[in-house]
């Protein structure tokens, strides 16, 4: 299956659990805390839920309170925001059992579960009426630049957003392959770590000749053109499988298939803003055979991140 230059997700280095085991030691309070009487297992209590994100831009928190707010309604659960420090640790966070639910990549899902993490994807968000699940992966240069496609990528400075990032490293390194540009060898990579940084690197022409980004950042700025772009699978909101079966699916139905007007109607007035609304329309439902066009992707790029 070759993919057209109109989309792009990305890596990552993920770390294995240690679990040990207190064969003679009885339960401490924080364990009893998280565990429930049927084996169950929150990231941090009973009355607690740990919303994971991947820090995409600066309006990460931002952009996604409105849903968080949300969540606690409808649950009745204090939701803890946690925004790792970059992809990987997002993905050792899963692994380790330390969120409840979270929004990832399409990549740094598949690179969780294929190093053990836990999880189940339920949804994804869509910005408009009438679309399907996904995003574009866009590859950008500074306005006026003379790079019209990715073959021209070759010998410059180029911003990815992250080794993790699905949009931001794993989808344009196929991408430049079948350009027949080696992103590890053809260009000096540029990690820029948020979508929006990787956006101002390009615009500047210093640092980065070129780049990449998601198309909802990449459209803020009119310092950047695009020259190719790609259709990525849309970014999983997951859930927990160790949670109480009764709340995984009440998680699912809430946000399986959820609308920003339904939101509102809740209750959530924070969804009524301009901000939420450029970011979120509703949910539609995804399963794990959504993303194996990312699994056939890594085993084509034979990405050392994509291993478990």
């Amino acid at each position: 299956m070759k993919l057209s230059t109109k989309a792009w997700p990305a890596l990552a280095a993920a770390a294995l659990l240690a679990v040990g085991l207190a064969a003679c030691a009885s339960p401490s309070a924080a364990d009893d805390a998280a565990a429930g009487d049927s084996g169950t297992k929150f990231a941090v209590d009973e009355n607690t839920l740990v919303f994971g994100v991947v820090p995409d831009s600066v309006d990460t928190e931002t952009n996604y309170q409105p849903l968080m707010d949300y969540i606690a309604a409808e649950t009745g659960k204090t939701v803890e925001y946690h925004e790792s420090t970059d992809y990987a640790a997002l993905i050792e966070a899963a692994v380790a059992g330390k969120i409840d639910v979270a929004s990832f990549s399409g990549f740094t899902y598949v690179t969780a579960t294929n190093n053990g993490a836990a999880i189940t994807p339920i949804s994804s968000i869509i910005t408009e009426e009438g679309q399907e699940p996904g995003y574009y992966s866009q590859a950008i240069v500074p306005k006026g630049s003379d790079i019209t496609d990715l073959a021209g990528f070759e010998g410059k400075k180029v911003c990815f957003v992250d080794p993790s990032s699905t949009s931001g490293y794993l989808f344009p390194s196929y991408n430049l392959l079948d350009a027949g540009v080696d992103p590890k060898t053809d260009v000096t990579a540029v990690f820029a770590g948020k979508h929006d940084v990787s956006v101002t690197k390009t615009g500047e022409g210093v640092e980065c000749e070129a780049g990449f980004a998601e198309d909802s950042e990449v459209a803020k700025s009119d310092k950047v053109e695009v020259i190719a772009e790609t259709m990525v699978p849309g970014a999983p909101i997951v859930v927990s499988d160790t949670l109480p079966e009764e709340l995984k699916t009440q998680l699912t139905e809430i946000l399986g298939e959820v609308t920003i007007d339904q939101i509102i109607e809740s209750g959530i007035e924070s969804a009524d803003s301009d901000a939420f609304r450029s970011v979120f329309f509703a949910t539609l439902p995804v399963d794990d055979a959504y993303y194996d066009t990312i699994r056939d992707i890594c085993e084509k790029t034979e990405a050392e991140q994509c291993q478990g």
